[in-house]
């Protein structure tokens, strides 16, 4: 009798599960492609190039997925329960809620190991075969952030504009525009040709272009007065051929987020990362090492300079002192020792923005191992709270338990990223912002638990007015009869 519940109960979960896994994996998708699909639509891509790669980027949200998709698949399936007053009757048969919930419980937990090895095994390997597609149409099809007819400045220094771009995969080109920003202290120079073409470089972190029948329009007064530019005009060179490098290496690393894509830690497992942790503390503790070194070092050279024009020995208190050094030569050392102190000053603020993108990748690094488990972990909180308000609310479909749903995820998410983000800033270890979410919603769910076990009438808003009702019957006046009126 219970293996046949037991069945019917996994059954009711199941036809939910699947079409709620499906809705969220399209709407996470969607979301890919919003974001990614305007830079490869009309650019030389083929249409299956482009859905290969959304596929390989859409496999990592399955981690986010999967735990949304047990919470409400669990309150849907209860909720059902309830609604058609199934969870009643198999109580008053003398079946425990607990025993009600065993079954689905072991399903959670199944599904929670497959996800640790779903993100440990199969994740990184779409990880790496995403990021080096990116990598690869930066590299091989330059004009893929080009719009014609459009200026754009995605080449760092640059200003272009192109009026017309064609070819298999974008590399000829018409009407050509480059403008070089320049400061004050620079060359103005602006390129003008009738057509060109994208060729492939030497160097990767390059874009080659081939140019034909134009102008070098250029100003060589860079920090002269207005008087002698007008006096002499700008250079203009007509070329027939003219070839020029653009370096895009900042594109390229913004494609693959790190420039040697084979090391990049989302491409590990987790026994691997903890390889990459331990590397990335020892680096961590050498540069602290070198850190110090380094300021002693010049701190005590400005200190020492201070104190050059001072000839007698004197007290190790007294050392700094240059009362003894008069005339130009003591502001000659007070000046040069301000100098010292302000190069000091430079050197540890650019140590302290190394230090925080240090801290910045080993927090990245701890996070995203103890995702690979904490995720799973989610999975069977969410559950517990899914299935007690369930059972609480007694009510299914896609009403009220999808807002619920909604609301309990979105402050899960916002949990996980407020704590990602003061991990980032050193303000707390990485290893307890991968898993403080957790930590808070275990507690909620046993406690939801502990309610629907005990047949709480949670959502019951005629309990909230009995609550409150005297002290808004305080507030509220009597009304008499319309006959006494």
């Amino acid at each position: 009798m219970l293996k046949i519940l037991d069945r019917y109960i996994i059954k009711t979960f199941f036809g939910p599960f699947f079409f709620i896994f499906s809705v969220l994996f399209f709407i996470f998708i969607v979301n890919i492609i919003w974001v990614q699909l305007g830079q490869f639509m009309g650019k030389g891509l083929s249409y299956w190039q482009i859905l290969k790669l959304l596929f390989y980027l859409g496999v990592s949200v399955i981690s986010m997925v999967l735990p949304l998709t047990i919470l409400l698949a669990s309150i849907m399936s209860f909720g059902e329960f309830g609604e058609r007053y199934e969870l009643a009757a198999m109580k008053a048969a003398g079946i425990s809620l607990t025993r009600v919930m065993a079954p689905l419980l072991g399903v959670a937990t199944i599904l929670a190991i497959m996800l640790f090895f779903f993100s440990n095994n199969i994740i990184p390997d779409f990880q790496k075969k995403a990021k080096n597609m990116l990598f690869n149409i930066a590299q091989t099809k330059p004009a893929l952030n080009f719009t014609p007819g459009q200026f754009i400045d995605q080449i760092p220094g640059y200003m272009v504009k192109f009026d017309k771009i064609y070819g298999e995969n974008g590399e000829n080109i018409e009407g050509v525009f480059i403008h070089k920003k320049a400061n004050t202290y620079e060359n103005q120079q602006s390129v003008v040709a009738e057509k060109g073409k994208f060729v492939p470089a030497a160097n990767r972190n390059f874009l080659k272009l081939v140019l034909h029948n134009g102008y070098v329009f250029e100003d060589n007064f860079e920090g002269k007065g207005d008087n002698v530019r007008r006096k002499q005009p700008d250079q203009a060179i007509k070329f027939d051929t003219l070839v020029s490098h653009f370096d895009i290496s900042e594109i390229i690393n913004k494609a693959i987020e790190k420039e040697q894509i084979t090391d990049d830690y989302r491409f590990e497992t987790y026994n691997q990362l903890n390889q990459t942790i331990a590397r990335s503390k020892k680096e961590n503790e050498l540069f602290f090492k070198n850190i110090g070194n380094d300021v002693l070092s010049q701190t005590n050279s400005a200190i020492a300079y201070m104190d050059k024009g001072n000839k007698h020995k004197v007290a190790p208190k007294s050392q700094i002192k240059i009362d003894t050094v008069k005339g130009d030569k003591k502001l000659e050392i007070i000046y040069n020792s301000y100098n010292r102190l302000e190069n000091l000053k430079s050197t540890l603020e650019s140590k302290k923005n190394e230090f925080s993108s240090n801290v910045k990748y080993f927090s990245k690094v701890v996070i995203y191992q103890q995702r690979i488990l904490s995720y799973s972990v989610t999975c069977i909180i969410f559950f517990l709270i899914g299935a007690s308000l369930g059972s609480i609310i007694r009510k299914g479909g896609m009403g009220l338990p999808v807002i619920i749903a909604i609301v309990i995820f979105i402050i899960f998410y916002i949990m996980n990223v407020g704590v990602e983000n003061m991990s980032w800033s050193g303000k707390l270890n990485p290893y307890l912002a991968a898993w403080l979410p957790n930590l808070i919603l275990f507690p909620f769910g046993v406690w939801m638990t502990y309610k629907a076990l005990t047949d709480s009438q949670l959502f019951d808003a005629e309990k909230y007015k009995a609550l409150f009702k005297p002290i808004t019957k305080r507030f509220s006046k009597n009304k008499e009869h319309e006959r006494y009126q």
